[in-house]
C-alpha cells in the first residue's frame, strides 16, 4: 500500500505543470566593466568612476592602454577581454573610443560600448580626421611633440596649457597632477584609420561635455547620432576629462549599459 501511494505521488509530480514545480534559477552574471583611457590620461583617471561602480557591486578593470597604435592597442585590450569569463561592457575615453571599437570586433562577450568623450570612428576614419570634422578643437595649439628613435613622435599637452585644454572643470591642483602624469600618444596612432565599426552591431552609449576643447561637441553629437546611440548624455559645462570631473554621471551611464537586456 505504501509503495502504491509513493508511485501515485511521483506520478502526480511528474505530470504537474512546469509552473507548479519550482525550478532553481541560474544566478545572473553581472558584466565586467573594462575601462580604457585615452591619450594624455592614464588608468588612474578612472579612479572616481571605479569607486562609484564598485560601490554598486560591479567588477571593474582599468586597462593600461599603450597609446602606440589603434590596432596594437586594441589587441592589448582584447587580450584582457578574452581572459574574462562572462559578459563585458567596454568603456573608452577619447582615443580609447577607436580602441574599444576595434577590440569589440574580435570578442563575442562584449555586450555594449560606452564612449566617454570618445571617438566613434567608422571604417577608414581616424581620431584626427574626426576631430577636425567640425570647428572647436584647440588641441593642436596645446601640443608639444617629442621625437622618438623610430622617427615617430610622442605627443604631450603642454604642462601650462593642460588645465584649460583638457580638464577645465577639474580643480587646478588636481589638473597639475594630471598634467605631470599624462601618458603620451603617438602621432601615428591618432592618424591611424579604423577598421570595421563594431558600434553598428552593438548598442552604444555616449556622454560628453558641452565645453570639450579636445573633441568638439558638434563632432560628438554627429557620431552619437550616426551610431544611433541608445542614450546620449551632454554634461553642461563639462570638459574633456569627464571621468574625473563628473564621475557620478559617467558611472550612471555605464550602469545603464550594464543593466540593459
Amino acid at each position: 500500500m505504501k509503495r502504491l501511494v509513493g508511485v501515485m505521488l511521483l506520478t502526480a509530480v511528474a505530470g504537474a505543470p512546469a509552473d507548479v514545480i519550482a525550478q532553481p534559477k541560474a544566478p545572473t552574471v553581472k558584466p565586467t566593466i573594462v575601462l580604457v583611457h585615452g591619450a594624455f590620461a592614464e588608468s588612474s583617471s578612472w579612479n572616481a568612476v571605479i569607486a562609484e561602480l564598485n560601490g554598486d557591486g560591479y567588477r571593474t578593470i582599468a586597462v593600461a592602454n599603450p597609446l602606440r597604435s589603434v590596432a596594437g592597442d586594441a589587441a592589448a585590450v582584447s587580450s584582457v577581454v578574452r581572459s574574462i569569463s562572462g559578459p563585458v561592457v567596454l568603456v573608452g575615453h577619447s582615443y580609447g573610443g577607436p580602441v574599444i571599437t576595434s577590440a569589440a570586433n574580435s570578442n563575442a562577450n562584449v555586450k555594449a560600448l560606452v564612449y566617454v568623450a570618445g571617438f566613434l570612428p567608422d571604417a577608414g576614419e581616424s581620431s584626427l580626421t574626426l576631430s577636425g570634422m567640425f570647428p572647436g578643437s584647440t588641441l593642436a595649439d596645446a601640443i608639444t611633440p617629442v621625437l622618438l628613435p623610430d622617427g615617430n613622435q610622442d605627443l604631450y599637452i603642454k604642462y601650462e596649457k593642460f588645465h584649460a585644454q583638457f580638464a577645465a572643470d577639474v580643480p587646478e591642483a588636481q589638473a597639475r597632477l594630471m598634467a605631470a602624469t599624462q601618458r603620451p600618444v603617438t602621432q601615428a596612432a591618432l592618424a591611424e584609420a579604423s577598421g570595421a565599426a563594431s558600434w553598428r552591431n552593438l548598442p552604444s552609449y555616449v556622454i560628453y561635455g558641452s565645453k570639450d576643447r579636445n573633441v568638439p561637441p558638434a563632432v560628438m553629437h554627429f557620431m552619437a547620432e550616426r551610431a544611433h546611440s541608445v542614450k546620449t548624455k551632454v554634461v553642461d559645462g563639462g570638459s574633456h576629462a569627464l571621468m574625473v570631473s563628473h564621475p557620478k554621471e559617467v558611472a550612471s551611464l555605464i550602469e545603464d549599459a550594464v543593466k540593459a537586456p
